[in-house]
């Protein structure tokens, strides 16, 4: 692969990865961003028990980081979004919807049995510059 490959770290207004990854990479033109859960960037805590205001934080934490590297929800082509429970689809779904407006990346909704922290959903994408 004659690639460059590109990890980005520390990036402002994100929180602090919760284990030896990086929150961003670059290969070529295509950005893989890790998974964000609702964490406050300040406290590095859960936001809240509630679906709602964790949903609302995730987008923004993905939005810092596409911000972090130049880039904003418009560059996303795929996300992946991992719930606990599959009866928050409703509620995630609209916020989601809401954050994206009328730019709708291919998208995968996954029930899972646990996520890191005790979180109740978790969005990974993936986006173009």
């Amino acid at each position: 692969m004659n690639e460059k490959i590109e990890c980005f770290q520390n990036l402002p207004g994100t929180p602090k990865a919760v284990g030896p990854y990086s929150p961003a990479v670059r290969a070529g033109n295509t950005y893989f961003l890790s998974g964000q859960v609702g964490l406050d960037p300040q406290s590095g805590t859960l936001v809240s028990p509630d679906v709602n205001a964790q949903t609302q934080q995730v987008l923004a934490n993905v939005k810092a980081v596409l911000s972090g590297i130049g880039l904003t929800l418009a560059n996303v082509v795929k996300s992946t979004v991992f719930l606990t429970d599959m009866a928050n689809f409703q509620a995630v779904n609209g916020l989601y919807a809401a954050a994206f407006g009328d730019h709708k990346p291919a998208r995968s909704t996954i029930q899972v049995s646990a996520l890191p922290l005790g979180a109740l959903v978790e969005i990974e994408v993936i986006a173009v510059a």
